[in-house]
């Protein structure tokens, strides 16, 4: 069984944040697609997300989407280890959580940039790309 992420594909910080995910990811759980890619908006279109409105990171595991801080947490989690303590944070109520996870996706073209397309990924890693 594997989970995937959809994640905005020029966004630097994003990519960075994939990056982070798969050298962590010791079971493979983790599957990839850029929010931009045709399989994205086809999963955003199945589990009733309007894709024009969604620019963020998506968690999509056990055929249930998450979103915002919901899917970090929850993507965190499914790392294990000591990555799994973040988990914790979701004692925080959600309102609070997602604010500050959205101040952070408002910001973070600004503060990290973004690319003209989406990464492409080294031949080591494609396997964990889904098209």
């Amino acid at each position: 069984m594997s989970a995937i992420i959809l994640f905005d594909g020029v966004c630097n910080f994003c990519n960075g944040w994939v990056n982070f995910v798969i050298r962590h990811d010791s079971r493979g759980y983790f599957k990839f697609a850029p929010l931009q890619s045709e399989t994205a908006i086809g999963l955003l279109k199945k589990n009733g997300i309007d894709p024009a409105e969604t620019d963020s990171v998506v968690l999509i595991e056990d055929e249930k989407a998450y979103l915002f801080s919901d899917a970090a947490l929850r993507i965190a989690k499914g790392l294990g280890g000591i990555y799994s303590i973040a988990f914790a944070l979701i004692i925080i109520p959600r309102s609070i959580r997602d604010a500050v996870y959205k101040f952070i996706a408002k910001n973070r073209y600004n503060w990290f940039g973004r690319s003209e397309q989406c990464m492409l990924p080294t031949p080591e890693i494609r396997s964990k790309f889904i098209t």
